[in-house]
């Protein structure tokens, strides 16, 4: 009997999905999706190689929704696709002063304003982590790595940003501590985290604000629910990563990997 029970288990065990390894540097992906930047051809193709058995991940026959990662052994017909090839690309993260006059904008449907995407590097598909009203100037940042730059955008990521506010108008206490306990926008409640002041004289004056989000014009609509008005605005700081002094608007340079990763825990 026992001998029976273990004949029914033995022809009952189930193969083990197919199993990837990981690395530090790149975590298991699609293998279609893997595939396809190698250049093998679309990930649709690539699925139907799936579904007729050309395609085998260490020895074994893919299935749909199988993953690899890059010391998986990846076979189409027999043939090793060389890891290399289907690498992802490099995690890069740069900041951009952006100038005044410069939309955030992949393409301007008026067609006669500069974007700030065209004075981004070429080498790389960049996605931007938020925006800057087009007034205003700055700091942005842009990832070639989607995951990231979503994580760093979403609102329950708490992100501070910090900006320089040239006000025009009488500021008093009244305005400045409404400011910073809140006030109902349109689109609900908003406040600063924190207000400076920053200098300037007379009518003109300077405040560091920071605010734990981005949304569209907020730093503004605040300031103009107290009648006043903005006149100029600079993005000094997003997360742990600064405006240097001695950039100029207009120029891009490299995030190192290290303050990438210190943004990630500020």
């Amino acid at each position: 009997m026992v001998e029976s029970q273990a004949r029914r288990r033995k022809h009952t065990v189930k193969a083990p999905p197919c199993r990837t390894r990981t690395t530090a540097e790149a975590p298991p992906e699609r293998v279609q999706k893997a595939l396809a930047r190698a250049g093998l051809g679309s990930r649709r193709l690539i699925e139907t190689w799936i579904a007729a058995g050309r395609v085998h991940i260490n020895g074994r026959i893919a299935q749909p929704g199988d993953r690899a990662g890059p010391s998986d052994e990846i076979r189409i017909d027999g043939q090793t696709v060389p890891a290399a090839s289907r690498a992802p690309p490099r995690r890069r993260v740069i900041a951009y002063y952006k100038p005044a006059g410069v939309l955030c904008s992949t393409r301007d449907e008026r067609g006669d304003r500069p974007t700030v995407f065209e004075r981004l590097p070429e080498a790389g598909h960049w996605i931007s982590i938020g925006r800057l009203d087009l007034n205003s100037s700055g700091l942005l940042l842009f990832t070639n790595d989607g995951a990231l730059a979503h994580r760093l955008m979403h609102p329950s990521f708490g992100l501070e940003r910090e900006y320089a506010v040239r006000v025009l108008g009488a500021v008093d206490g009244g305005p400045l501590e409404r400011l910073t306990q809140g006030i109902e926008l349109d689109d609900g409640w908003a406040r600063f985290a924190s207000v400076t002041a920053a200098g300037g004289q007379g009518s003109n004056r300077w405040f560091h604000v920071v605010l734990p989000e981005g949304r569209k014009r907020e730093v503004r609509r605040l300031w103009e629910s107290q009648g006043l008005i903005v006149s100029r605005l600079i993005r000094i700081r997003y997360g742990n990563i600064r405006l240097p002094p001695d950039k100029q608007a207009g120029e891009w340079w490299e995030i190192d990997g290290r303050e990438v990763e210190r943004l990630l825990e500020s």
